[in-house]
């Protein structure tokens, strides 16, 4: 793990203490090209009302629309959770470089934890990936966020049933 990686992460972290403000799952992503961020983004599934709206399809869009090509050679993506099938297909198909990502999720992760499309065989894109990187705080992060909206839940559901 790099100074550098570890910056860019922190970014990202930053990026999903934004979304987790708004009530999203806590998970933001840069994308990164000659040592300068192309494009940011932050998930914004439930208040866009849309479920492709994560953090990395924000962030390669804007990093696509910088760069005026929808190839995203030599780029790296730092995004503080596993991507999921469909972002991991996205990373694919834009042909970016690079995935650095800090906690694993066992649940959806397709780049290594539950299946792995970054480094298909089959696929004629492959993936470096860098896993791991803070990957206890960004694990830290969505574990508290999802506790939180359990007890909320629970007071909710209590609340309900004292009436």
């Amino acid at each position: 793990m790099s100074e550098r990686d570890e910056f860019y992460m922190q970014r990202a972290l930053a990026l999903a203490s934004e979304a987790e403000a708004e009530g999203e799952v806590p998970v933001g992503a840069v994308l990164v090209y000659q040592d300068e961020i192309i494009g940011e983004g932050r998930n914004h599934v439930i208040g866009g009302c849309d479920p492709s709206l994560h953090a990395e399809v924000q962030a390669i869009r804007q990093g696509a629309a910088t760069l005026g090509n929808y190839r995203l050679l030599d780029t790296t993506l730092y995004v503080t959770l596993e991507p999921c099938p469909m972002c991991a297909g996205l990373l694919v198909h834009s042909r970016i470089k690079r995935l650095v990502y800090g906690a694993a999720d066992p649940k959806t992760g397709a780049a290594g934890s539950l299946l792995d499309l970054t480094r298909h065989e089959q696929l004629n894109h492959h993936i470096e990936v860098s896993a791991g990187v803070l990957g206890e705080t960004c694990g830290e992060q969505l574990s508290g966020f999802f506790k939180k909206r359990r007890a909320l839940q629970k007071a909710l559901k209590r609340a309900a049933t004292d009436k």
